[in-house]
This record gives structure tokens, sequence and C-alpha cells, in this order.
């Protein structure tokens, strides 16, 4: 199981998927130790499958950083928190993150779009 890093300590994700709110983007910063990426990579396919089938997904990109580090992103929208929360906390999903490498550290959190006048639209 990766290991947990909020990117917010104040807030982590278990206190996140309780605000009723939609749609969310998640995004989820992974480090993890060079020799493990091709493990990391199967892992993270295979859940981003599960995740797919579950109500309220929209989409899903996986970005990996410029550099010799391993260092990945991934980009999640759904429709609700409440459709997230289910799928998030689905038992076959818990089970399937126990597979990620030791050395894996997970920061999750999500967001909503806001309007700036002149440049985005929520």
């Amino acid at each position: 199981m990766p290991q947990l890093r909020p990117l917010d300590p104040a807030f982590p994700i278990e206190r996140q998927i309780g605000i009723e709110t939609g749609p969310v983007v998640l995004v989820n910063l992974f480090t993890l130790e060079a020799a493990d990426e091709q493990a990391f990579l199967k892992v993270w396919q295979d859940d981003a499958a599960f995740m797919k089938q579950q109500p309220g997904f929209i989409s899903t990109q996986l970005h990996r950083a410029i550099g010799d580090n391993p260092t990945y992103l991934n980009y999640a929208v759904w429709q609700s928190t409440a459709d997230f929360r289910a799928a998030f906390t689905h038992p076959e999903f818990r089970a399937k993150i126990s597979s990620y490498p030791a050395s894996a550290v997970a920061s999750p959190h999500l967001f909503e779009k806001i309007a700036v006048p002149g440049i985005c639209v929520a």
C-alpha cells in the first residue's frame, strides 16, 4: 500500500470526501524509487481500470515528471465527491491499493474548478 502524505496535512483526503460538491478533480502526486517504476505503472493501470468502471467517473490522465526520479501526477475528474468517495472507499479498490510498491508515496487532494474573469470558467 502506498504511504499517504496529504498535500494539506490539516485537511487530508478522508476529510475532503465528506464535503458534498461536484464536479471534482482528484490530483494525486506519487513519488517512488526508480526500481519500483514498472511495478507502480502496472498497479496504477489496474486500479485506474477499476475506477473507470465506477459511477460518476469522467476521465483520468497520468503524467510523468521530466527528470531522472519517477514522480507521477494523476488527474481524475469525477461528477461529485459522493461518487469519488464510493469508489475510493470500495473494498475492491482498497484491496487493490495494497499492491503498490512499498516505496510509493501518494498525496491525493480534491479540487473544484473556479472562474477567473477573462481567463477561465467554472
